[in-house]
């Protein structure tokens, strides 16, 4: 039988107290598919990614996996890989100890092992550094060796929750390119972020959440035309400035050239974050 998504969450709703979490969800993300949930803080993404590994059971709806197993099946959790937000490391054991005993977790063989964690070391950059103790690592590669361990047993599914916060930019490009291969290699990621470049160029779709319901879903492209808003024109002559809001900004900067040469001007499209604002507001949040 086809599987029509690896994950799916289905009028998923979850409270804490008088706290709404996550209000109705339902999403669904295709096999091989890196998509990304995006939202202000407090907005429900950690807790969806809690709900969907097992490890908080929702109030009402249901989350399948796979061909429609569930996550707390022991067989489908093998399934999945995990790089939470709050570091899951060993300060005092060193990248290779890390990453043997959480391969030991999963009950990979030992001559699986052995090939995998040099292997793994070496994608992440942290070959030379594999027999020093995590406390001694930057903030960086405590992120990348994170991500190794939730990839040591080959997941079909990989759920990432802000794996870039805090990291120099150095580290964010390496785990760009570590997030890439998995695409490559078919593997279905869920990504969660507060870096609107890094969805926009690692997604295929992503879906913007805030106050635990979901506000829009597609492909950025998509999202971009329906809610980024016009572009923006500036243009400023010797006499004078101006700022314009536009839908065919070549057409109102041809306008202002007419009148009087331009001694510059730029021209701001809609993105990604224009998107967000848009949909989440523009007040700050704690």
């Amino acid at each position: 039988m086809e599987i029509l998504s690896m994950i799916a969450l289905m009028n998923v709703t979850k409270s804490f107290g008088k706290t709404l979490a996550v209000d109705d969800l339902s999403l669904r993300i295709e096999p091989g598919e890196i998509f990304g949930l995006l939202g202000p803080n407090g907005a429900g993404k950690s807790t969806s990614i809690n709900m969907t590994v097992g490890l908080l059971n929702p109030d009402k709806g249901r989350i399948a996996i796979g061909d429609g197993g569930s996550p707390h099946d022991p067989a489908i959790r093998k399934q999945l890989g995990i790089a939470p937000q709050a570091l899951a490391l060993y300060d005092e054991l060193t990248a290779m100890e890390n990453l043997r005993f959480f391969g030991k977790i999963q009950k990979m063989p030992s001559g699986m092992l052995k090939d995998r964690v040099p292997e793994l070391l070496c994608k992440i950059g942290l070959w030379d550094r594999r027999n020093d103790r995590i406390k001694t690592y930057s903030g960086g590669m405590k992120r990348r060796l994170n991500l190794a361990v939730a990839l040591i047993h080959r997941p079909r599914i990989v759920l990432l929750d802000e794996p870039t916060a805090g990291v120099d930019p150095q580290s964010r490009h390496a785990l760009f390119e570590s997030i890439g291969e998995l695409r490559r290699d078919g593997v279905t990621v869920l990504l969660t972020t507060h870096y609107m470049e890094e969805a926009e160029k690692l997604s295929s779709r992503v879906g913007i959440m805030d106050k635990g319901r979901l506000l829009a879903l597609g492909r950025v492209s998509d999202l971009i035309a329906s809610h980024g808003g016009k572009s923006r024109l500036y243009a400023q002559r010797a006499d004078r400035e101006f700022f314009l809001e536009t839908d065919d900004p070549m057409a109102e900067l041809v306008g202002l050239q007419a009148g009087g040469t331009l001694l510059q001007f730029k021209v701001e499209s809609p993105d990604l974050e224009h998107v967000f604002l848009n949909l989440t507001g523009r007040n700050l949040r704690d």
